[in-house]
């Protein structure tokens, strides 16, 4: 017998490779323009309010730089943790977010090991994978390919 995760097809994830990070944020910007309403990067920056926030932080402690966004972990303590439900494994293995039944308690927040779940305005946030694109945003606009997909 397999548990849920043992028994799923391959799940996409992010694989960072800090050696060609340069810092330049870009993964950021646009992470943040993906999940505007506009989809446009001035409207996105400069007319949204409340401005989108992105779902991806750029560590910084010079010289070695590091994008950092929800690992979908194979044992996810965000969503054992959740009282509200909200986080939860999805069928291909990755982990969703339901922001309408996000009850802002924060508890994903604490117990993520990565620091990978924020707090937003009225819910937490995460990397969603930009679930409706073939290439997540952070990937698409990396100059170095610091960040790419592969499939666990």
């Amino acid at each position: 017998m397999c548990s849920p995760r043992s028994c799923r097809d391959p799940m996409r994830r992010l694989r960072v490779n800090e050696d060609a990070c340069i810092g330049c944020h870009l993964c950021e910007i646009w992470c943040v323009v993906t999940h505007s309403r506009s989809g446009d990067i001035l409207d996105s920056f400069k007319r949204e309010f409340p401005r989108p926030l992105p779902r991806v932080t750029v560590q910084e402690s010079k010289p070695v730089t590091f994008p950092v966004q929800c690992r979908q972990c194979e044992e996810p303590i965000c969503v054992y943790s959740c009282p509200s439900g909200a986080m939860s494994i999805a069928p291909d293995g990755s982990i969703d977010l339901d922001q309408g039944r996000c009850r802002s308690c924060w508890t994903c927040i604490l117990v993520c090991p990565y620091g990978a779940v924020k707090r937003g305005p009225s819910h937490a946030i995460k990397c969603d994978l930009c679930g409706d694109r073939d290439v997540p945003a952070c990937v698409e606009h990396c100059p170095n390919e610091a960040i790419a997909v592969e499939d666990s």
